[in-house]
């Protein structure tokens, strides 16, 4: 549906984004990029570099890329060029090499014998093509013991527990689907951070390099905090008790389930609130009429109760409560109170209407030549409140330029009437991979990012993390923090471990910004840094004295980053900003859990509802905050890199809000006759026979083989080691890609009942021999994963030191270079680095001394 009233009582209004810029005036103008990315991270990537500018040119194989079947085609594609190529044909090596001479980046996600069987290696193409920065996007890795499963998103959630960590999302018991592709997110994005590191590198060097990304560690990117309670559970496991939200009966466990409610209004929508600080709970209690649970001995310790009954007598008594509104009653209450905050619960194209996203014009509509009007959002990154660029359609097969972007140089199209099968949209790695790009390299270099310095206002997890992902890479981070340090260090239930992953490679501040003097200390800084990130509520930037203009006049040459929950402005910018409330708001959690929103009736279905509910928007290794810190990383990379080029770009702004929304383009895009998109059955098995969890005799397996290719080396293996009934591969319903499609019921049954005979550990042993996507669905999560299992800790972390827990493994840098280190360290103390720092501005011991005594700084 393109126009009309939409739910929540919103009418759809249509933005063209405001007055962006044209395309030869935006960031990565002049900057070419092949993308021979055939699958999701590449193309996520790749639109990125679109939207801010760059020349993308799809290099598309005869009968066109398998992302043209998409539903968010019209988005991936947007703004790039396509030209056909049979790289299998005589000659077709010839056309790519032509492209690639005058390209500045290359994307893949081919497997590692294809890059060499198409001379695309890292030393084939330092010797070809010495300036290109190339981005090989894996499943897994170079090594490690996974190295060689294909890398398709399911198998890399399952195998790394993601399945495991959102198992609440359905009601039944074990692992369950999740549809969000966190992985290729994080993939994604981790590639931009080294394409974009490796162009400012390749200034200083005059040489391009490659750059390594892939799923597992992309969607291990987005854990902003839970690794280090891992650790405190694995090191102290009688010390430290983890209490899970839900226990096994459904019934609340956790006292933070109260403040992040989430329950049905009396007209059967869902809320989600957001009430973490003290004093913002206290509201929320007193809305409710329960504001008696303070002074009540009875309730003595809320929200940490200390008896079942209680927890499940007040977790109800609030449900009871917030359903006795409509939601246009709670919405009265929210605009009234400031106190008071919830999003409701949205799916699909739904998201992209609400209030702040068209207040900012980051819902717009191009008009395509054959599917009309398509609304989606604008480009991930505004600068100075509007889009990046003028958006164009994406191209018909083999058209040379974008529509609305005249101007364009153009590529020769070589479009043949041939067909031939679109690249497989798995990825994978080898060991391969690391060693050619090491050789051609010529050994390791000097860090990508040394050099710049970032100044870190971040609060919470999303803003602050993306700084952390910069320190990887060598940028100098500081962290301006209160006196008494943020309060991330503090949220977890022991010393330091809610901030420590957040914390980690930077220096910290602790300085007061309320005082004269404090500013003072900060401004000093700004002379000298290359970049402010900041992630206040509208308004409190200026408060403090950081906003944009303020500090781009001490230091015109600034690169200033917005990266707040909502915004800098609008009807929403003053609110505070959750993971769970934007997985709400955005359509994360719905994508997850579709069928979330039935019968609420009875108050066990209001219960049972909320569980999944807060399944799916709260699940800590895998929510909003770590999918906007990584967009965040990505703006300020392409802040510094636009000022190395030199073009100015004014303030940058990314949200929590809008950049969940480009995580699930194939659920927000619409235009007319859009397809459905794929969605998750109710129980949360998977999309399709071929690719869903399966109960094993013993655990559970998770099958990726949706290719035709796949069939018979699955239907091969099952006779051998299954008692069927039948030959499956002789079954005339399966016997074709349509038949399989027509009768996909049925051949669930018959799979279901195969991988029941065996433990999940022989399936994944023999399947995987056979080149069938199939594993064990691991249940535990990622972050103990890595820690406990020695192959994956070696492949994955890194040894490192830090204040609290000494010498401790550490999730290695996302995203590897060739030629250029990373920097992974520890983290340190709140303040820890405040004397040192205020000694390089020139105070001396006795002006410290004073300066503490006086409260303006701490540590």
């Amino acid at each position: 549906m393109i126009a009309g009233t939409r739910e929540y009582g919103v009418t759809e209004i249509t933005s063209d984004g405001g007055p962006a810029g044209p395309a030869g005036q935006a960031p990565l103008a002049g900057l070419r990029v092949v993308d021979l990315s055939g699958s999701l991270p590449g193309a996520l990537a790749t639109l990125f570099l679109a939207d801010a500018g760059a020349d993308v040119v799809l290099v598309e194989p005869p009968g066109g890329s398998a992302l043209r079947r998409r539903v968010d085609w019209p988005v991936l594609g947007r703004g790039r060029r396509s030209v056909v190529v049979d790289l299998r044909a005589d000659g077709g090596r010839d056309e790519l090499d032509a492209l690639l001479a005058d390209a500045d980046v290359l994307v893949t996600t081919y497997r590692p014998a294809t890059l060499a069987a198409l001379r695309l290696t890292a030393a084939d193409l330092a010797a070809d093509h010495p300036r290109l920065v190339s981005a090989s996007i894996t499943g897994f890795g170079p090594g490690g013991p996974w190295r060689d499963l294909p890398g398709y998103e399911g198998l890399v959630l399952a195998k790394l527990g993601v399945f495991h960590v959102k198992e609440a999302i359905t009601a039944r018991r074990g692992p369950a689907y999740v549809s969000v592709p966190f992985a290729s997110w994080g993939a994604a994005h981790t590639a931009v951070h080294g394409i974009l590191a490796a162009l400012l590198e390749r200034d200083a060097s005059g040489l391009g390099q490659q750059v390594a990304a892939d799923l597992a560690r992309g969607v291990g990117a987005l854990d902003t905090w839970n690794f280090y309670t891992e650790i405190v559970g694995i090191r102290w496991p009688d010390a430290f008790t983890v209490v899970k939200a839900f226990n096994a009966a459904g019934e609340v466990q956790g006292p933070l389930v109260y403040p992040l409610l989430t329950a049905p209004t009396k007209d059967g929508t869902w809320l989600q609130f957001a009430q973490v600080e003290p004093r913002l709970f206290v509201a929320l209690m007193r809305e409710l009429g329960l504001a008696e649970v303070f002074t009540d001995p009875k309730w003595a310790g809320v929200p940490a109760l200390p008896t079942q009954e209680l927890r499940t007598e007040l977790w109800e008594l609030m449900i009871e409560r917030v359903g006795q509104r409509t939601l246009a009653e709670w919405e009265e209450v929210f605009a009234a109170n400031g106190d008071i905050s919830a999003e409701p619960f949205r799916r699909g194209a739904d998201a992209l209407v609400h209030p702040q996203l068209v207040h900012e014009g980051r819902r717009v509509t191009v008009t395509d030549p054959e599917l009309g009007p398509v609304v989606q959002p604008s480009t991930l990154v505004h600068a100075d409140g509007h889009p990046l660029r003028e958006l164009a359609p994406a191209p018909r097969l083999g058209q040379p330029a974008p529509a609305t972007a005249p101007g364009a140089a153009a590529a020769p199209s070589t479009a043949s009437p041939s067909t031939a099968a679109a690249a497989s949209p798995a990825l994978d790695s080898s060991a391969a991979t690391t060693a050619a790009t090491t050789a051609a390299a010529g050994g390791a270099g000097g860090q990508p990012l040394a050099g710049i310095t970032v100044l870190d206002f971040g609060l919470m997890f999303a803003g602050p993390f993306a700084a952390t992902l910069l320190a990887d890479l060598g940028a100098r981070v500081i962290k301006i923090e209160t006196l008494e340090g943020d309060t991330i260090r503090r949220v977890a239930g022991f010393p330091e471990s809610g901030g420590a992953k957040v914390m980690q490679g930077k220096e910290s501040l602790c300085v007061d910004l309320a005082t004269d003097e404090g500013r003072a200390i900060v401004h000093d800084l700004v002379r000298r840094a290359d970049v402010v990130l900041q992630a206040f509520r509208a308004g409190a930037a200026e408060r403090a004295g950081i906003d944009a203009a303020t500090l781009r006049a001490l230091n015109p040459d600034l690169v200033y980053v917005n990266a707040p929950g909502y915004g800098t402005d609008g009807p929403y910018g003053h609110r505070p900003a959750y993971a769970p409330a934007i997985g709400a708001a955005s359509g994360l959690a719905l994508t997850d859990a579709p069928g979330v929103r039935s019968a609420v009736t009875t108050v066990g279905q209001k219960k049972t509802g909320a569980v999944r509910c807060f399944a799916a928007a709260a699940a800590v290794p895998v929510q909003a905050d770590g999918i906007a810190a990584l967009g965040a990383a990505s703006a300020i990379l392409l802040g510094l890199v636009a000022r190395r080029r030199g073009r100015a770009t004014g303030a940058l702004t990314t949200t929590m809000l809008a950049t969940a929304t480009h995580a699930i383009l194939d659920q927000v895009v619409d235009y007319p006759g859009r397809p459905a998109p794929r969605e998750v059955d109710d129980d949360a098995w998977g999309l399709s026979a071929l690719y869903r969890i399966y109960p094993a005799a013993s655990g559970w397996v998770f099958l990726a083989a949706p290719a035709d290719k796949e069939w018979p080396r699955l239907a091969a293996v099952l006779a051998a080691h299954a008692d069927l009934d039948a030959d499956l591969g002789a079954d005339p319903r399966f016997a074709t890609a349509a038949g399989r499609v027509e009768h996909d019921a049925a051949l669930a049954d018959v799979l279901a009942k195969a991988f029941g005979t065996r433990p999940a550990a022989d399936w994944e042993r023999d399947l995987t021999a056979a080149g069938v996507g199939c594993v064990e669905v691991a249940e535990r999560s990622q972050q103990t994963i890595i820690q406990v299992e020695p192959a994956a800790a070696e492949e994955y972390c890194v040894t490192v030191h830090s204040d609290v827990f000494d010498e401790h493994l550490r999730p290695g840098p996302a995203t590897r270079f060739s030629r250029s280190a990373t920097s992974p360290k520890g983290f340190a103390y709140a303040g820890a680095h405040t004397d040192a720092i205020l000694t390089e501005l020139g105070h001396d011991a006795a002006a410290i001394a004073d300066l503490r005594e006086r409260g303006i700084v701490g540590g």
